[in-house]
């Protein structure tokens, strides 16, 4: 039937958005980046969307989801991130420290079809989130890091380590529409509009950012209220 090839198609409309923002991240335009992989990230969401509502689900549809990833997620803010440091004043060597996001991004995806414990929630920075935080931070703030390209070197192995971290992060999906199943997503969301209504479109990176201090936040708070 015709439905259980609609999953596919969206995750193909997915890699075709993140093939997009690949070239316009090699070309340094990171606004164009940014929209592109926003863009994917819904294709992202609706193709798994598609496959739950039409129960067409299949092992080609599980690995076509995590190479388009690799592209969309993984290898478009690569190209921001070397476009910004080639445009900088470091060694042209320097600016290959990039690929290590596609790098990571493909070892995440990797580690997380073989993790069973990640159906409900995450271990390690999901790939689209990473993608979000980078092509916000350039859209915004490219003349800063240019300007300051070893703290964005910094930063590339940091959000790298965080895909691989045994760090619990949790994760969107809503169940019912109770506050008491759902408020730590309902507490994320909040802030996430709150950011978007000080920052608008530069609130992307906040956001990211948002959500690893608020994972980490509650992991701390459940390790201190299972000594007590």
């Amino acid at each position: 039937m015709i439905k259980k090839y609609i999953p596919n198609t969206i995750t193909c409309l997915n890699l075709f958005a993140g093939c997009i923002a690949v070239w316009l991240g090699f070309q340094g335009n990171y606004a164009g980046a940014m929209f592109a992989i926003l863009i994917s990230g819904v294709f992202d969401f609706l193709d798994g969307f598609a496959a739950r509502t039409l129960k067409a689900y299949s092992p080609l549809g599980k690995e076509l989801d995590s190479l388009a990833d690799v592209v969309s997620f993984g290898v478009a803010p690569g190209a921001i991130v070397f476009s910004l440091l080639s445009t900088s004043e470091v060694n042209e060597y320097v600016c290959f420290v990039a690929f290590l996001i596609p790098v990571f991004s493909a070892l995440r995806l990797a580690i997380f079809n073989l993790d069973e414990r990640q159906t409900s929630s995450f271990i390690g920075l999901p790939t689209p989130a990473n993608a979000i935080f980078w092509s916000g931070l350039a859209f915004s703030f490219s003349g800063l890091l240019i300007a300051n390209p070893w703290l964005l070197v910094a930063l590339v192995v940091l959000f790298s380590l965080l895909l691989v971290a045994n760090l619990p992060m949790f994760s969107l999906k809503i169940k019912g529409l109770s506050w008491r199943e759902n408020s730590i997503q309902y507490i994320f969301l909040i802030g996430c509009v709150t950011l978007l209504i000080a920052f608008r479109l530069n609130a992307f990176a906040f956001v990211i950012a948002w959500y690893i201090a608020f994972s980490i936040g509650l992991l701390l708070f459940k390790s201190k209220k299972a000594k007590t």
